[in-house]
């Protein structure tokens, strides 16, 4: 694993400095000996993310960032309430017929995300702008969004890595005021009309942005295509599951547990590199 200077020489200094503090401090309680251990420990991880080891932040955006209520009113409601109005057909029914078609295609084929698309398939008359601008009031972030963002834009440069189509992400990044946290925003499906389900979509991103799997960190909440495929190239992923129900040292409820669990990529690096 590859170092930059500036962060081999301020991990060095730090732990020299370390050992320096640990013989002269034998007589201090324990109490005191854990909160300079603790304190040395962050200028360890300062150090080397000032460095640029860890060059970049990436995240999912719904489900991750954006709660996923607005998607789910336009895909399992306003879609299938046009239809149920072509067709002169009840909601319920409606709506079962369009999952149905949904489902067919697959979260794994680009039409899945491509609200023209399905517009096209069912070949409803309404505008698909005028439908989304229909229930914008739904789009809402997570309480624990802006904490970490701020917290995150304070040392690394944040990319935005999503299946939605640019309709989506513009508008949720619109409503919600959470552009201006992002140095590059991705959408996989209009800019590069593909499903991020690939080794070689996440490649592709970092070729964009000139760094090494190694150096970038990625934040989503389906397990395959966040978690799974990111980190088969490398890529130091976390995967969000907001029910708590999984656990593990890569598995987050909150994104403020990111404020915990990013220093272990600092430790593990450390480890290795040692």
């Amino acid at each position: 694993m590859l170092f930059c200077r500036a962060a081999v020489k301020y991990k060095t200094a730090a732990l020299q400095h370390r050992n320096t503090v640990i013989q002269r401090m034998t007589p201090c309680p324990l109490r005191i000996r854990i909160s300079i251990f603790a304190c040395l420990r962050q200028i360890v991880i300062l150090g080397l993310t000032e460095g640029r080891m860890l060059k970049i932040i990436s995240f999912d955006m719904d489900g991750t960032l954006v709660d996923p209520e607005f998607t789910d009113w336009v895909w399992l409601h306003g879609i299938p309430s046009l239809y149920a109005e072509k067709e002169k057909i009840p909601l319920e029914e409606a709506k079962h017929f369009v999952v149905e078609e949904y489902l067919k295609v697959g979260e794994s084929a680009i039409e899945w995300y491509d609200i023209k698309y399905w517009f096209r398939f069912f070949q409803l008359e309404k505008r698909w702008k005028d439908l989304m601008h229909q229930y914008v009031d739904k789009i809402k972030i997570y309480p624990d969004v802006h904490d970490i963002l701020d917290w995150l834009k304070e040392k690394f440069p944040i990319i935005l890595t999503s299946n939605a189509g640019r309709e989506f992400i513009d508008m949720e990044m619109e409503a919600t005021g959470l552009g201006g946290y992002f140095d590059r925003i991705f959408s996989a499906t209009s800019d590069f009309g593909e499903v991020k389900k690939t080794a070689g979509f996440y490649q592709r991103i970092c070729t964009i942005l000139g760094t090494k799997p190694q150096e970038i960190a990625h934040i989503g909440d389906h397990y395959e295509f966040d978690y799974l495929v990111p980190r088969s190239l490398g890529i130091f992923t976390f995967y969000l599951d907001r029910s708590g129900k999984q656990n593990g040292e890569f598995v987050i409820s909150d994104l403020r547990d990111l404020e915990k669990k990013l220093p272990t990529i600092v430790d593990r690096r450390l480890q290795i590199e040692d």
